[in-house]
């Protein structure tokens, strides 16, 4: 069973996540800010993070480039809302390996996280 680290500033969007994650089968752990993230990372070396871009204390970019620090194999998805494109492709370059646009479709982001799995 994969583990994922949720990370979102949004309470609401961590209970989605979870509750959808959950019911595919996936352990979760959440993070409320990119700091956070990279404790959490450090702590549970989770087999994906599923990571907001857009986030208080520490965004979603400088989270990815000092998880890719602590592990430069880290498996990394970003979530953005529409009109972010030029932070996903920062995102990318950073180190992420996909990205998931808000709001959700359900199917989509099983389906992203499993790939990136592989």
């Amino acid at each position: 069973m994969a583990t994922v680290l949720v990370v979102d500033d949004s309470d609401f969007m961590r209970v989605r996540c979870r509750q959808l994650l959950v019911g595919e089968g996936f352990q979760v752990l959440e993070a409320g800010n990119g700091q956070e993230a990279v404790e959490k990372y450090r702590e549970h070396r989770p087999d994906v993070v599923m990571m907001d871009i857009t986030m208080p204390v520490l965004d979603g970019i400088s989270a990815v480039k000092e998880i890719r620090k602590v592990d430069p194999q880290a498996r990394i998805v970003m979530c953005s809302a529409l009109g972010q494109q030029a932070m996903v492709l920062e995102a990318v370059k950073a180190g992420a390996r996909d990205f998931i646009v808000k709001p959700f479709e359900p199917d989509r982001v099983v389906a992203t996280l499993r790939k990136v799995l592989v």
